[in-house]
């Protein structure tokens, strides 16, 4: 009716705007004529009366034929509903099914369709209430019924009726689209699409060299005859492209089976070589991103490079983005050649000569490896001339004793920088120096990032998914026992004397002593080599040792983690730090190192709360991979030290999520 009423309206307009411009047309005719007013005003009625008379034939007309036209498209409109071709409902939102359409009978005849609708009506009422424009009533979803997977489409109507109670104010149609042919070609055209990867043999100069002439043919044709046995299980093509590496490509199809196999391979290739002498271990790097092989493969270099960045004897998967990692469960051997860290050297000291200037910084929560890194490297920019600062957190509880030492030297008074004091100074050709960490968001101040392109990273823990990879030059070796003795490394390998102070050798050697642990862990030839170094400029040990010695309310908290410690699987410790203070990250790392000091603990792990987040501080004696462990909880490190950081859960949720990672580890390695 309301249509009837718009054209009814539009039809009395017209007419009464050509009614008003006759009445004007005669008016003036009568001022010119006064003996034609009677007449005209007999005319002017007689139209009137005509025009009521047209008007309500042709309304009548009109009426008749509306009328006629929609009962025609309301008729076909219904027979179109019940006759429909997709499977189709209409039902309150209670549940309560008002009619269904013949194809919907026949659809789901033989499945109890009710559970079903119970699932959608939830799922429907929670996509209409996550929105934020509530006026929009039509929602979709995909689900599987019985053995087809149907899009579904729904639409939430208002009832005429007004009776009908609040809870049942509108009502839903939905209308089932079966789409089970589609997925099923899609995703057979995704598992005939090709996955590319790059399998290469760690070290094989090294260890080659280790091996006794008469039986390196004899290794190597077992390498190739294992990697080549690998691949055809899964129907693939390997090509081998040098004498270590081969390009492997197969189809998508088998990735699953592949992941379920957790890379076999890589225990196979390990069994050929001696532990003790010449361990033989493999990175493989796959990836399924890019359009053509071409980008696949590049995609599956950037992926190698993550691998050997943590270390090698593990595989990577690439898919949308993220990384799936297996293996990993060995120590890094150490590198015996030195021709990197001095084309190394040579580069960082290039780029500090172009460079305005140079900010340095470590990781958020910095420790004494971080700082002393930093010192090396800003020593390096001073000795070429160049304006050097430091970005820090000056409170930084764990090595508070050391800052305040060095804060008491007017050259570091203002060396040492927040991101604040500095931001202004930043150009386009500064030189931003990230040691001891390589991950974007866990630097000290990550939007210094993003104001100049020239980074420079040095770093020893396993490469995370997140690292920073636009940087200009990377010294990143997992082998090193320390961010210090890279930087020591690279001082003594850069062309201009550098003189390093006393302070700034000591926080070096004391970066090397903390992350080894006095040299127990993590410590190879170069490592003592680098310490060597740092001795000839009279590093004071004793004074080191004052550094990082507990005051007795410290040892008190220690001693109350340990003693509340947990143990499971046998040989693993877990405890909480209950404060919430300064001091948690501190107490946290201390308490779970010295919880490897009890016996029969390989791993330890202790958790702490600052703020709203929740840390992680991870130990092992090298048995077990800690930081395999966290790096599932979004941390990272090292086989015998890690750590991480949760937001958003409480220190018991953290708990029991660590538990289960841990449970998730020996699943796998069994």
């Amino acid at each position: 009716m309301s249509n009837n009423k718009k054209v009814f309206d539009t039809l009395v307009s017209r007419t009464k705007v050509y009614l008003v411009i006759i009445l004007i047309l005669l008016v003036v005719i009568c001022i010119n004529n006064v003996k034609l007013i009677i007449p005209s005003l007999i005319i002017y009625l007689a139209i009137v009366f005509y025009t009521y008379f047209a008007n309500n034939i042709r309304r009548n007309e009109i009426s008749e034929h509306l009328q006629d036209l929609t009962m025609t498209v309301d008729s076909a409109a219904k027979s179109s509903l019940i006759n429909s071709p997709l499977p189709l409902i209409i039902l309150e939102t209670d549940g309560n099914i008002i009619w269904r359409s013949s194809k919907f009978v026949s659809e789901f005849a033989n499945i109890d369709i009710n559970n079903y609708i119970s699932d959608l009506i939830i799922e429907f009422k929670d996509q209409i209430e996550s929105n934020q424009d509530k006026k929009i009533k039509k929602v979709k979803t995909q689900m599987k019924i019985g053995k087809n997977t149907y899009n579904i489409f729904g639409e939430f109507v208002k009832s005429k009726n007004s009776s009908r109670k609040k809870a049942n104010e509108y009502m839903l149609i939905i209308y089932f689209l079966d789409e089970t042919e589609k997925i099923k070609l899609q995703n057979e055209n995704n598992n005939l699409r090709t996955c590319v990867g790059i399998i290469t043999v760690d070290n094989y100069d090294e260890t080659m060299q280790r091996i006794e002439n008469e039986k390196r043919p004899e290794i190597i044709a077992q390498i190739e005859k294992n990697i080549y046995e690998w691949a055809n299980e899964y129907n693939g093509l390997i090509i081998k492209e040098d004498k270590d590496t081969y390009v492997y490509v197969f189809e998508q199809r088998y990735l699953e089976a592949i992941k379920d196999n957790k890379f076999g391979i890589l225990d196979t290739i390990k069994e050929l070589g001696n532990k003790e002498k010449n361990q033989l271990t493999l990175s493989i790097a796959i990836s399924t991103e890019g359009e053509t092989n071409k980008e696949k493969f590049k995609s599956a270099m950037a992926t190698l490079d993550v691998i050997l960045g943590r270390g090698g004897d593990q595989a990577a998967i690439r898919e949308e983005g993220k990384y799936q990692f297996f293996g990993g469960r060995v120590e890094e051997i150490e590198k015996r050649t030195k021709v990197k860290a001095r084309v190394i050297a040579n580069a960082l000291e290039k780029l500090i000569k172009e460079s305005d200037n140079i900010m340095i910084m470590g990781h958020t929560n910095p420790d004494i490896d971080a700082i002393g890194a930093a010192l090396g490297v800003y020593r390096l920019g001073k000795t070429l001339e160049k304006e050097a600062y430091i970005v820090t957190n000056k409170e930084t509880p764990a090595i508070k004793v050391f800052m305040d030492t060095l804060l008491k030297e007017d050259e570091y008074k203002d060396v040492v920088v927040t991101a604040d004091d500095i931001r202004d100074k930043v150009t386009q050709n500064t030189l931003i120096v990230v040691v001891d960490t390589h991950k974007r968001n866990y630097v000290e101040a990550p939007e210094l990032l993003e104001q100049t392109s020239k980074i420079v990273v040095i770093d020893h823990h396993r490469r995370s998914a997140d690292y920073i990879d636009n940087s200009t030059l990377t010294f990143h070796e997992v082998y090193a026992s320390s961010a210090a003795e890279l930087v020591t490394e690279l001082l003594q390998y850069v062309e201009v004397d550098v003189d390093l102070q006393m302070l700034e050798a000591e926080a070096l050697y004391a970066g090397i002593i903390v992350d080894t642990k006095n040299f127990t862990f993590k410590t190879g030839v170069r490592t003592f080599e680098a310490a060597a170094y740092l001795r000839k400029f009279g590093v004071d040990i004793i004074k080191i040792k004052k550094w990082f010695q507990s005051d007795l309310k410290s040892y008190n908290k220690i001693a109350e983690v340990v003693r509340n410690s947990e143990v499971i699987k046998d040989t693993i410790a877990i405890s909480i730090y209950n404060n919430q203070d300064k001091e948690v990250n501190l107490i946290c790392a201390k308490s779970a190192d010295e919880l490897l000091t009890i016996g029969n603990i390989t791993a330890s792990f202790v958790l702490g709360q600052i703020g709203d987040k929740v840390v992680i501080s991870g130990r092992s004696i090298g048995d077990i991979n800690v930081q395999l462990i966290l790096e599932k909880l979004g941390g990272g490190g090292h086989i015998t030290l890690a750590g991480a950081q949760i937001e958003g859960k409480s220190i018991e949720e953290v708990k029991a999520d660590l538990i289960e990672k841990i449970n998730e580890y020996f699943e796998v390695e069994s």
